[in-house]
């Protein structure tokens, strides 16, 4: 069924929203993308004149076909190589979503992405469309098929699991800056000891290699052992550069809304290292380096002026 211009003009207003829904339920831009365009497909396909709220329409149908998409998710990254971590958003990135509210800001965080992971796919739903979104529960009992109390004790059940894995200091992008400037002064120190002290006691490094790029698979824990892992990583060296295939610059900006390097080489992102901060230290510090996540952040990086790098490593 062919759309007419203004039903093409009614899902075109509401895709940035839709995408940013399924990022946040898949933690992949690209399939939120794919789910999105299957969403147009199937609007294309509907009787739009016997809908009467749209927007609640086509919702339903993204968040279902989200759901479908993380059951086989969670299939295949039983069999991933290494670690896995979200795809990164980089600063001025739409599919962010809406950020008036700290609830809002911290749902898209790298950290949270992570935790999402552990939830089941109707936990997840809940969780994203009422706390990112602010669906009342009645809409979110529709667009799951379930009953608002139920809706009301997954969302409960949901946001305590969140909770009690999350620590993160919100702060503005002055402060980011400087807790970049930090860390790479420390990380490019070639001693452990800088890096032990913007560290807390219990903190993690993640790197995501996806079996393209050569990552731990399994992630460094503790001050100490994660300063070391550092300190490496920031160490010149030809199997580093023959590996890159080059000197990647370092730019400091925000992925996630979380302070985060970005390394480019030839206009291409090959990394984003996105630091968790709390009022204790960095608690996290976690690195995408798989080639699939990274495309739709060198386009997005290609469309701006960065200024010059802080450095070039390797």
């Amino acid at each position: 069924m062919a759309l007419s211009v203004r039903d093409v003009d009614r899902f075109e207003a509401f895709r940035p929203r839709l995408e940013a829904i399924g990022y946040r339920l898949l933690g992949s831009a690209s399939e939120a993308e794919d789910a999105v365009q299957e969403t147009f497909l199937r609007w294309q396909a509907a009787d739009t004149a016997r809908i009467e709220v749209p927007e609640a329409w086509l919702t339903k149908v993204l968040t279902r076909l989200c759901l479908n998409q993380l059951a086989s998710a969670r299939a295949r990254r039983e069999t991933y190589v290494g670690e896995w971590l979200p795809e990164p958003l980089l600063a001025g990135d739409r599919m962010l979503g809406p950020a008036d509210t700290a609830e809002q800001r911290e749902s898209v965080s790298y950290a949270v992405l992570t935790l999402l992971e552990r939830l089941t796919p109707n936990e997840r739903a809940v969780y994203v469309l009422r706390e990112a979104f602010d669906y009342p529960h009645r809409e979110i009992a529709g667009i799951l098929d379930l009953s608002e109390a139920a809706s009301q004790q997954i969302f409960h059940r949901a946001k305590k699991h969140v909770a009690e894995g999350k620590a993160r200091a919100e702060i503005d992008e002055a402060a980011a800056r400087r807790v970049v400037d930090e860390f790479l002064a420390a990380a490019t120190s070639g001693r452990t000891e800088p890096l032990v002290r913007l560290l807390t006691q219990d903190a993690v490094a993640v790197g995501d290699g996806g079996g393209k790029v050569p990552a731990r698979a399994r992630a460094f824990e503790g001050a100490l052992a994660v300063a070391t892992f550092l300190r490496g990583l920031f160490k010149p060296g030809k199997a580093k550069r023959a590996i890159v295939g080059g000197s990647p610059a370092v730019h400091a900006t925000t992925a996630n809304g979380d302070p985060a390097l970005v390394a480019v080489l030839d206009g291409r992102v090959v990394g984003v290292i996105c630091l968790a901060v709390t009022p204790e230290g960095i608690t996290a510090v976690r690195s995408q380096v798989n080639p699939d996540k990274l495309d739709r952040a060198t386009r997005l990086w290609a469309a701006a002026d960065h200024g010059d790098p802080l450095l070039s490593i390797f």
